[in-house]
């Protein structure tokens, strides 16, 4: 087999075959509701103010707009992708679709890295963020059961991590319709307590803390950009669930780009009230905004955040859970990993046996494994994979057998997607040499796991 068979693409009308068996329920508004859920985590009450302290100063609200307009680049390109190409498995299907197998399966394997890793590192957080919450009620857990396994500190395994990827999962089992119905009502309470911050802490500003806007000047502004950059991170695993979306060519667009709007929003508003209320210098701490709410008295309203904090945690991991299945689902379906995780069920209409692996691989890393130094990873993968989509699109107007003008169209074309891409590899470049050589680990397994199996058991073998 040359290189010919390895650059082979998919033809879209199988993908579309094979994923009919989908429930299509989903509308704009769970679109966005599934996208919100993952950008917006705990990042959006810790950021804004060690960003502010350390980089940007007040600036720090220029720096999440030129983020969000740099990721809004990306945001398009995903956009036009899934509104033309309505299938399952993200920038994996899409690779395959206008690279061939051997790309689509470097960015399969990528967002395998960027999926697992977020949901096991933020299953991690919320065990311990749970337990301080019920230590406020007078219920203590034994450290025992609360941290990774780490006999020599007393820690067995963290149960809280567990049980709540377990409980999600079991909840993603009974269908789309209502997971979305509790995962929209979660993200729901999780603005409004942002909200409640803003409007709380509005009382409080005072513009001399403004002052000056950008200490750090340009460069400080700049450097803040490409560190929140990464709290928007996300919005991608929307364009997984195309293939369950009402009506994609309308919708998948407005849940992408809507998804980065409102959080650019909510983001600015926070970095707005909080640099208000506390002078910048005094804001690099662990909880920025539960320290501004304890400065002015409104200890109440600190742990109403606390509860939002949990929410987002919440959230970010049904959306990461739901994603990751729908890409193991969307690798077994082609046979480069084994054919029943490509299996749909067809009482619910979601991919059990995708969904359980996942489940049990997420439980053990979140439970048992210490996941702090691994984290960076999660944002190199997720760059792979907007440096493919972005120049996707190039090639995506230009293959003659893929549907064109039929969906949403990245404006300023051919240059907006040069742009994006040369932005992601940009970020890339920030990233530390760890980093880059850990992935790179990662990444000759993948080559390793796909010319010893996936190249054999591939269903393009089975077509002339």
């Amino acid at each position: 087999m040359g290189l010919a068979r390895i650059f082979r693409r998919e033809r879209l009308d199988n993908y579309l075959r094979s994923d009919q068996h989908f429930a299509k329920t989903m509308t704009a508004k769970d679109l966005m509701s599934l996208g919100i859920g993952a950008v917006i985590g705990t990042g959006i009450f810790i950021l804004p103010g060690t960003i502010a302290a350390q980089y940007s100063g007040p600036g720090i609200v220029l720096s999440f707009l030129i983020a969000a307009i740099v990721c809004s680049t990306a945001a398009m390109c995903y956009a036009e992708f899934a509104s033309v190409l309505p299938v399952a498995g993200s920038a994996y299907s899409y690779g395959n679709l206008v690279f061939g197998e051997i790309i689509g399966w470097v960015l399969g394997w990528a967002l395998i890295l960027e999926y697992v890793l977020a949901v096991a590192a933020v299953a991690n957080a919320f065990g311990a963020y749970f337990k301080s919450f019920l230590a406020g009620f007078g219920l203590n857990l034994p450290n025992a059961i609360t941290g990774p396994y780490d006999p020599a500190h007393g820690t067995y395994g963290n149960l809280i991590a567990i049980l709540v990827v377990f409980f999600i999962s079991w909840l993603l089992n009974r269908g789309m319709r209502e997971s979305m119905r509790i995962n929209n009502a979660i993200v729901i309470v999780k603005i409004a307590i942002i909200i409640l911050f803003v409007a709380v802490g509005i009382f409080y500003v005072r513009p001399s803390n403004w002052q000056p806007f950008a200490p750090f000047g340009s460069k400080g502004i700049l450097r803040g950009a490409s560190t929140v950059f990464f709290a928007y991170l996300g919005f991608d695993v929307v364009s997984a669930s195309a293939a369950e979306v009402k009506n994609p060519k309308k919708n998948m667009p407005i849940g992408i780009i809507g998804t980065l709007i409102v959080a650019t929003v909510l983001y600015m508003l926070v970095a707005i009230v909080l640099t208000g209320m506390v002078h910048y210098t005094k804001l690099n701490v662990a909880d920025p905004v539960s320290f501004a709410l304890t400065l002015v008295h409104q200890n109440w309203t600190s742990g109403i955040i606390s509860l939002g904090a949990l929410a987002g945690m919440f959230t970010m991991m049904v959306t990461m859970i739901y994603s990751s299945s729908r890409l193991i689902y969307s690798v077994g379906r082609d046979g480069l990993l084994p054919k029943f995780l490509g299996k749909i069920d067809d009482q619910t209409g979601t991919p059990k046996h995708s969904l359980g692996v996942v489940t049990i691989v997420i439980a053990l890393l979140g439970g048992f494994v210490p996941l702090a130094q691994l984290t960076n990873l999660v944002n190199i993968g997720t760059l792979v994979a907007f440096l493919f989509v972005s120049f996707g699109i190039l090639r995506l107007r230009n293959l003659p057998d893929l549907p064109h003008n039929t969906g949403f169209q990245v404006p300023l074309y051919p240059y907006l997607p040069i742009l994006s891409g040369l932005l992601c590899f940009y970020m890339m470049l920030q990233l530390p040499a760890e980093t880059w050589i850990a992935s790179s680990i990662w990444f000759a397994l993948g080559l390793l796991i796909y010319f010893g199996y996936g190249l054999r058991h591939s269903r393009l073998n089975d077509q002339s």
